[in-house]
């Protein structure tokens, strides 16, 4: 918890400043002074029944400054059978506070300009207690916001509720509690938070529009790298890739760049990048370090004499120590290879361009055990050609499915989709994939659950002759002995530049699809020609229902060739990059918070036996409420419109009251071994913070 500051003014002086703001906001927009909560209680553990350690589950022991005080869980309660308590013997300088951790699991979330209803159930032998308010700023982190409200002596439990002025730009969180700062006891009880915004018309949730489209928040600082790759490392950073950044002046300079973003707080951390790894392939390892293989050579001669060059280079990104380590070559240099993890833990990279520009059939094997990549003869080689960025996802026995999704270009001859046996060495056809040729920078994903072996491959485009990408989706079951590709539903129309609606089977190519925790999948971004013509569409497909929703909140950013968007720890979606024909980049950053942030307070996960689990067990947690399912989803790496190990694990469950026992799968080519993000779902669909657990 970040300290408040020395005030300026006393504490008395504020508290009549922000007594004043709040009743002149009773008088202008004729609001009630004890207003009735509206809506769904956002608070984590209102009743502070839920204890960790010694402190309820989302509340922490708080304050600053020298004085004698003591912090307890007291039997004296409003409900329940537990409430807050703290005391000053020697009130001093500063403070004591019992306050909401300044956590995204425990954290409100908060709309700006919306205004919320505040309420707690006290005693207090002191006059000098006051409601405190701290906001989570996008660019200073968490910051002291304002007290709201004193709380007068009582010694029978009494209820205060105020309500806030109007949120701050840039706010996306609040936490408050009860501060004492006078000699006394003060205990605390049955918390509430309600968002009191007026709905619009026919809408029944406070929250306006977000409710069911969700919103999208501008970070107001930039990238300081161009993002071209973006990994979500178990550490909950994210490592953002630039090499060179696709700027020929760069490279000629030896100017490669990295950065580690922390999304909590916006910091970026710089890191020393050996080599220009601008279109490089990248997966995480078991271990949660991040395998970087090849990269760019030299870019294209302006006299046409050679194209892209692949480099055989390959690193390890190691999260502990932000910093590049070396492994040996891979047998030939790769722009744009593929890379999936396998059951073992071994990585099977494929296509790209070599060091000659001309298209690479070399297979390239790493194996984790002996942390090298195999040479030409010790891999087994098909001698194909997969295209650049081919979109390889492992099946549940051990193949490889090639979606059809790739960069640039034609696809492959035949049918454009296939499924590659690495340990037979055979590739056999698979049919159905409309329009192969278009599907530069579509995207693939393995839907919700893994366990159902269903790939949607969505959009698509061609860079070579450029027509109108469009807005088909096609569908595959790879459970049978010979799957087949079917006709899935339309992506819905969006905007171009300018607001212009869509016509026709106009589409988009660099379009994104990201997995959330509710088991649907975020779809979002895109372009409908080569670098050019943004298209401002987002929805939500549904697995089970096999349907789009149309029209979810838009990025305000345009989102077409090197850009990407995956999913966070907290459950919101992070989006970076754009690099249009005229070779400027979009530095900006972006991120949704979709709908179910707005339905009221997260579940917690307040226990685990546990950080690492074996296939075929059947690890225990522990959670504050009733949930509706459990999952793990593997944390992104991401690059054009291509994250083949992106997946979600169902956990079938075994609950015993707020005890749940997790079954997790024995086949370890549904769940590739390394970290995952654990999640937890309510039942009103609201998603807990994930937690981080290791596979295998």
């Amino acid at each position: 918890m970040r300290t408040e500051p020395r005030p300026l003014m006393s504490r008395r002086d504020r508290l009549r400043i922000a007594q004043f703001l709040v009743l002149t906001l009773v008088l202008f927009l004729g609001l009630p002074e004890r207003p009735g909560l509206a809506s769904a209680n956002l608070i984590a553990n209102p009743g502070l029944e839920s204890i960790e350690g010694a402190f309820p589950v989302c509340w922490e022991q708080s304050g600053y400054g020298n004085n004698g005080h003591t912090f307890e869980v007291s039997t004296d309660a409003h409900s329940g059978s537990r409430s807050m308590s703290v005391t000053l013997t020697n009130a001093g300088q500063g403070d004591r506070k019992a306050m909401m951790l300044e956590d995204s699991s425990c954290a409100p979330n908060v709309t700006q300009g919306h205004q919320y209803d505040l309420s707690v159930w006290y005693k207090t032998s002191t006059p000098n207690t006051v409601m405190t308010v701290f906001r989570h700023d996008a660019a200073q982190g968490w910051v002291y916001w304002t007290d709201l409200a004193n709380l007068p002596v009582t010694t029978a439990w009494t209820q205060q509720t105020v309500r806030t002025p109007q949120i701050p730009a840039d706010t996306d969180q609040i936490v408050w509690g009860v501060t004492i700062y006078g000699n006394g006891t003060l205990k605390t009880d049955d918390y509430a938070m309600a968002d009191v915004t007026q709905p619009a018309p026919g809408d029944e949730c406070s929250a306006g529009a977000a409710c069911t489209k969700g919103s999208w928040a501008v970070m107001p600082f930039p990238s300081t790298v161009r993002a071209i790759h973006a990994v979500m490392m178990r550490t909950g950073d994210v490592l953002l890739i630039a090499g060179s950044g696709n700027n020929p002046d760069d490279f000629a300079a030896k100017t490669f760049k990295t950065a580690v973003y922390r999304p909590g707080t916006g910091q970026f951390t710089t890191v020393s990048t050996p080599e220009d790894l601008f279109c490089s392939g990248h997966v995480q390892l078991k271990d949660g370090r991040v395998l970087v293989m090849g990269g760019n050579k030299d870019y294209a001669a302006a006299d046409n004499s050679h194209g892209y060059k692949g480099l055989r280079n390959s690193y390890i990104f190691d999260p502990a120590t932000n910093s590049y380590s070396r492994v040996n070559d891979m047998s030939g240099g790769s722009w744009y290879p593929s890379a999936t993890v396998m059951g073992n833990g071994d990585v099977v990279s494929l296509g790209g361009l070599g060091e000659d520009s001309s298209g690479t059939v070399l297979t390239q094997y790493f194996s984790d055990a002996q942390q090298r990549w195999l040479g030409i003869g010790e891999a087994k080689q098909s001698w194909s050609f997969w295209g650049l960025y081919p979109s390889m996802i492992l099946m549940q026995d051990g193949r490889l499915f090639y979606t059809g999704s790739h960069v640039f270009g034609n696809g492959l001859s035949g049918s454009g989709s296939s499924i590659y046996d690495y340990g037979a060495n055979t590739i056999t056809p698979v049919t159905g994939l409309r329009r192969k040729d278009e599907r530069d920078q579509s995207m693939s994903v393995l839907l919700p659950p893994a366990q159902d072996q269903r790939v949607l491959t969505l959009g698509g485009g061609n860079n070579e002759t450029n027509v109108d990408a469009h807005r088909l989706t096609d569908l595959i079951d790879l459970k049978p002995a010979s799957p087949v590709y079917t006709a899935g539903p339309v992506i819905p129309q969006g905007t171009m530049t300018g607001g212009v609606p869509q016509t026709g089977g106009q589409g988009k190519m660099y379009v994104s699809a990201v997995l959330l925790p509710d088991g649907r999948v975020f779809e979002t971004g895109g372009g409908l020609h080569n670098r050019a013509d943004p298209v401002y569409e987002a929805s939500m497909y549904d697995p089970a229902s096999n349907t789009f929703t149309a029209g979810m909140a838009t990025d305000p950013v345009p989102r077409t060739y090197h850009s990407s968007a995956f999913l966070l720890p907290d459950g919101r979606v992070m989006s970076v990059g754009d690099n249009p024909g005229n070779g400027t980049f979009d530095m900006r950053i972006s991120v949704y918070s979709p709908p179910y942030l707005f339905k009221g307070a997260r579940p917690q996960i307040t226990g685990l036996s546990g950080t690492n689990w074996a296939y075929g067990t059947s690890p225990t947690i522990t959670v504050d409420k009733p949930i509706l399912k459990a999952e793990l989803i593997r944390p992104a790496a991401v690059t054009h419109s291509s994250d083949p190990n992106q997946r979600f694990i169902d956990l079938p469950m075994t609950v015993n009251g707020n005890t749940v026992g997790l079954n997790l799968t024995s086949n370890p080519n549904l769940a590739p071994p390394g970290w995952y993000m654990l999640f937890v779902v309510g039942t009103d669909g609201v998603p807990s913070v994930a937690k981080w657990v290791k596979i295998g």
